[in-house]
């Protein structure tokens, strides 16, 4: 009798934990999206080819919360942080970064680069790779790291060891209406120039090397993908039914994430 009061106690605990934070899927897998800024964000996500749009493509989430979003056990696609925005006003676009034509709702369009890409391919099937990685390729905007909640340990993307806003160069930079700097252009998308951007004749690891401008990045952004043919270790292996993603993680490279 006590076996089954114990048991009944603790079923009665679990459901009222996953009724207060909202977090509650089957067959699906859970991303929890911390903001850890000191100031309001909005994610957005985009599906890449074939696959379904998931929370509206964009939401609101204040400094200091979470918000779970549920994506199919098999996805693909990319998460982002937009900054800045100003939705209740004909302003266009509607957010200093990440901005997707002025909607809260992105609803499966990509945002504006340069932003900070969370790359994302989740696979059912366990006998093929679930992957993960940070990408500057485009730029970046805020730091984040991203994490299994069973393996911190083995499984974890760190954020950045300081702001790449914060180093990046005058030719590079991107600044809002009272100057200050909110992203950092990649060299390829502010020159367009096939050297930076890997193709063409530079369209291979052996042409395409490091430049002065990604390897700023990758000073700031170890963990991060800093150009096309960069090799940081993505999350392999560490298939999961959820995941935490966490902008501005505290102390840029500190790791732990609490849920």
């Amino acid at each position: 009798m006590k076996l089954l009061e114990l048991a009944i106690a603790f079923f009665l605990f679990l459901a009222s934990h996953l009724m207060l934070t909202g977090c509650v899927a089957a067959y699906q897998v859970t991303l929890y999206l911390h903001n850890k800024c000191p100031f309001p964000i909005w994610p957005a996500t985009a599906p890449n080819t074939g696959y379904p749009v998931i929370a509206d493509g964009g939401f609101y989430l204040p400094s200091g919360q979470t918000h779970c979003i549920y994506a199919p056990l098999t996805w693909s696609g990319r998460i982002w942080a937009r900054t800045g925005c100003k939705f209740n006003s004909n302003w266009k676009p509607a957010c200093e970064t990440g901005d997707c034509n002025g909607r809260l709702a992105c609803n499966g369009l990509i945002g504006k680069a340069p932003v900070t890409l969370v790359q994302i391919a989740l696979q059912e099937n366990q006998s093929k790779s679930s992957f993960i990685d940070v990408s500057l390729v485009d730029g970046y905007n805020i730091p984040v790291s991203v994490t299994i909640r069973q393996r911190p340990e083995q499984c974890t993307i760190r954020g950045c060891l300081q702001s790449v806003n914060d180093v990046c160069p005058q030719e590079l930079r991107v600044s809002n209406k009272k100057g200050k700097v909110v992203a950092c252009k990649s060299a390829c998308l502010a020159f367009d120039n096939d050297i930076f951007c890997c193709r063409n004749a530079y369209g291979t690891p052996e042409k395409c090397q490091p430049s002065v401008y990604s390897k700023i990045f990758k000073d700031a952004c170890p963990c991060y993908y800093s150009y096309a043919f960069d090799t940081p270790p993505p999350l392999v292996n560490c298939a999961s039914e959820e995941y935490a993603i966490t902008f501005c993680p505290s102390g840029w490279g500190d790791a732990y994430i609490s849920i």
